[in-house]
């Protein structure tokens, strides 16, 4: 009798083993087949949205070919290594488009991408990517509000530091009531990334790298 249970108990393990093998070979397989188209989709984004914040006027170079390695910074928000984009015009810096994530958004994190002038003005921001409730939070997206552009123009130089909130908090942005946490947010996020680029900007349009190797 426990001859025959320890039989039945070695197959089930087995059987659990083989299940276990199987299932995870089939999500190796299923990632391999799917990251990288993934990966192209979310690339192809940004570069649409790059478009939007970075005028023809501004540039002559192949932005999406000048790029240099940011590495990960409190001050963007970033815990991965992350590509900032170029723009000159006639062989002089003009913008400079980078990644920044608002940690603290209202359902997760808000990455962003955040374009500044080679004067410190923004030029855009738009939000890649975020998990806001439809129709509520989401007006932070320039698909669904125009909340987003108040950005255009603005630099640590227009406004002192206690300017970088929502009106709610004493601040010069708009938000919309009931829907005040994610627009805090991504102000203090683009705030904190021009601060970034005040402290390296020579280094941000000089080099290939800026704290990660080529």
């Amino acid at each position: 009798m426990r001859r025959t249970l320890a039989k039945a108990s070695f197959y089930t393990a087995v059987n659990l083993l083989a299940f276990a093998l199987l299932g995870t070979a089939i999500l190796a397989f299923t990632y391999n087949q799917t990251h990288e188209r993934i990966e192209q989709s979310v690339e192809a984004e940004k570069l649409k949205l790059i478009s939007q914040i970075v005028p023809q006027a501004l540039f002559d170079n192949d932005v999406i070919a000048d790029t240099l390695k940011i590495t990960p910074d409190p001050l963007l928000g970033t815990e991965d290594a992350t590509t900032a984009y170029r723009a000159r015009l006639k062989g002089k810096p003009s913008v400079l488009v980078m990644e920044a994530v608002a940690p603290d958004g209202y359902s997760g994190k808000v990455a962003l991408l955040i374009a500044i002038r080679d004067n410190g003005e923004l030029a855009g921001v738009r939000v890649v990517s975020d998990r806001e409730t439809p129709g509520l939070g989401d007006y932070i997206e320039i698909a669904k509000s125009k909340w987003i552009l108040q950005f255009n123009g603005t630099s640590l130089a227009k406004y002192n530091g206690e300017n970088w909130q929502v009106k709610k908090d004493g601040g010069q942005f708009d938000y919309m009531a009931g829907a005040t946490i994610s627009p805090r947010a991504v102000v203090k996020a683009v705030h904190k990334a021009l601060q970034y680029f005040a402290q390296h900007q020579d280094a941000l349009f000089a080099g290939t790298s800026l704290g990660v190797t080529p």
